[in-house]
């Protein structure tokens, strides 16, 4: 049964004793800076850079309707009567009229202008604040590779530690059956005991190749199987975030919640603007047949310029209408962010719990590696003595195996939950 939990755990663990030396003189990966890669790294980390650009283009055309707006206007027509004058002998006008124009208008006044710009920075922020909480879903798939990793890196130098004790007691085995002191049924089980670990070795770092790869993929860093993955220290950063858990505004989401109901305030503002009117001054030259002188028979060339005033007082409601809706718009915004804190808070509760139940743990693992031990260790002198076989100080070496596999397991989740309720109520894991 006990060795039956070997394979179970050969995905959970952390790392367990030294560090090789080749790790050690090589960069040492950190979750924190594996997080940040991962956002960067993100395709649609570069939104940010298109929309600043979409914004700038559309505040320059709001910002062009300051310049006159010039037009061509050309018309050529033939009409059934024309205006006539009862007296004998009169000309009568041509019932075909031509006529090109070249007309401009400029804006002198118009308080919609501000309140659309206004609108449109908005607009910006509140999508550049989307865009960051979208991205901020890479940190928890960086966190679930680096974590994993780390549990199998330290997965495989518990299995490196039995594997090199149980060779020394195969040497040890070996030498008493040349000396015909045992069986060599003794040494054939050692032999198989280590092949089976070595079977789960390789499992191991099969899985920490996969682990690594994914975080290089997610990161766009290259990391290697000899690169030491430090376990982060976030113990009092929990301890700080959970007495102020509540207050917590820190995501991303609440960026975007804010600068939501901001751009919602500048279009009502923006809305309110369009009931105000508007004064624009025109002008406009041609030349056709006839002018301004609708009498005239001949082509002639004219200008007219002038000031207009546009109000609409009455808009059937249509002003108002909007209004509502973006009060509506501004309760779901709320609703939303409601909903989104209860969701926060109900995934920090059960990460508290784990971190609670995991510290727990860990204090009791401590005590059974240590019993463990000393069994091992007991049981070791006994069958280099030849008082008990070596089924059973494989067994007793497999306990404290089991024993260390499931206290390095508790030890990284504990630090998997840590680092998932930071993430989680939006901080960085240190």
């Amino acid at each position: 049964m006990i060795r039956s939990l070997v394979p179970t755990l050969l995905s959970a663990t952390l790392l367990f004793g030294p560090v090789p030396t080749q790790a050690q003189s090589l960069d040492t990966v950190h979750l924190a800076d594996l997080q940040r890669a991962a956002v960067a790294h993100d395709p649609r980390s570069t939104q940010a850079r298109l929309l600043t650009e979409q914004s700038r283009l559309r505040l320059e055309n709001l910002r062009a309707e300051r310049f006159p707006t010039i037009g061509v206007n050309g018309q050529a027509q033939h009409q059934s009567d024309v205006t006539s004058v009862p007296i004998p002998g009169a000309l009568m006008p041509y019932k075909d009229t031509y006529d090109a124009s070249l007309a401009a208008r400029v804006r002198l006044f118009d308080p919609s202008r501000g309140p659309r710009e206004e609108a449109e920075r908005a607009q910006l922020a509140e999508s550049e604040a989307r865009v960051a909480a979208v991205l901020y879903a890479q940190r928890q798939l960086v966190n679930d590779a680096f974590f994993t990793a780390l549990m199998l890196d330290g997965q495989s130098s518990v299995l490196r530690a039995g594997i090199a004790d149980l060779e020394v007691q195969l040497r040890l085995a070996s030498a008493r059956v040349s000396a015909g002191a045992s069986l060599a049924g003794e040494a054939a089980m050692l032999e198989a005991e280590l092949l089976r670990r070595g079977q789960s070795l390789d499992e191991v770092e099969s899985g920490r190749q996969v682990a690594l790869a994914l975080l290089g993929d997610l990161t766009g860093r290259t990391i290697t199987a000899s690169d030491a993955l430090a376990m982060p220290e976030s113990g009092p950063a929990v301890i700080a975030a959970r007495r102020a858990v509540d207050s917590l505004r820190t995501r991303p989401e609440y960026e975007q919640f804010a600068r939501g109901r901001e751009l919602v305030e500048r279009r009502r503002t923006a809305v309110a603007a369009q009931e105000q009117p508007r004064v624009s001054a025109f002008g406009r030259s041609g030349y056709g047949r006839p002018g301004l002188n609708q009498l005239a028979r001949e082509f002639d060339g004219y200008w007219l310029a002038g000031v207009q005033v546009e109000w609409a007082p009455f808009d059937w409601g249509a002003v108002q209408r909007e209004r509502e809706a973006l009060a509506l718009e501004q309760q779901v915004i709320m609703r939303e962010e409601r909903a989104f804190t209860d969701r926060l808070r109900r995934g920090t509760l059960a990460d508290l719990a784990a971190v609670d139940r995991l510290a727990r743990t860990i204090e009791a693992d401590a005590a059974i590696v240590a019993l463990r031990e000393r069994v091992v260790h007991e049981t070791r002198l006994r069958y280099q003595e030849g008082v008990v076989t070596v089924a059973e100080f494989v067994d007793r070496e497999t306990d404290l195996q089991t024993a260390r596999l499931v206290r390095a397991a508790h030890r990284v989740e504990l630090a998997q939950a840590r680092a998932r309720f930071l993430t989680t109520v939006g901080l960085e894991v240190r």
